[in-house]
């Protein structure tokens, strides 16, 4: 099903996205403040909310949609500030599980705590109108 887009629909989506970047600026500001960089904040959150076992740094890069070397250069400085720590996987000695000190930890809980009450406060704004049916319109502005 084909559709023509609508003011509604860019009005939505517009919405949508500047919600979500006044998020991410907030947020980067509230890492700041605490003492870390954005990167390790997201990177603290990757560690701790990793399903299963403690992940590797593959898995990390994955969760950050970064390359794998990146994230050795941000987990490596995240050990330098004691928010992060390397540990061999109990069976299999080639790999390398990342946790939270008890640092990391702490600067996690207090963020994390801080964001998902921002959330509460501001949810996302996202009409589910924008998602019924198909948008195949290449128009301008109207």
């Amino acid at each position: 099903m084909t559709r023509t887009l609508t003011d509604g629909d860019y009005a939505g989506l517009l919405a949508f996205r500047d919600r979500l970047r006044r998020f991410l600026h907030w947020s980067e500001q509230q890492a700041i403040d605490a003492g870390v960089t954005p990167a390790q904040y997201q990177l603290l959150l990757a560690v701790r909310g990793h399903p299963g076992a403690a992940p590797t740094v593959g898995e990390i890069a994955d969760h950050l949609l970064l390359r794998h070397h990146s994230v050795v250069g941000l987990v490596d400085r995240a050990v330098r500030a004691g928010l992060v720590e390397r540990r061999p996987d109990a069976g299999d000695l080639r790999v390398v599980r990342l946790r939270l000190t008890q640092h990391g930890a702490r600067v996690l809980r207090r963020l994390a705590g801080s964001h998902l009450a921002e959330l509460h406060r501001h949810p996302p704004v996202f009409d589910p109108a924008l998602l019924d049916g198909d948008a195949d319109d290449e128009g301008g502005a109207t």
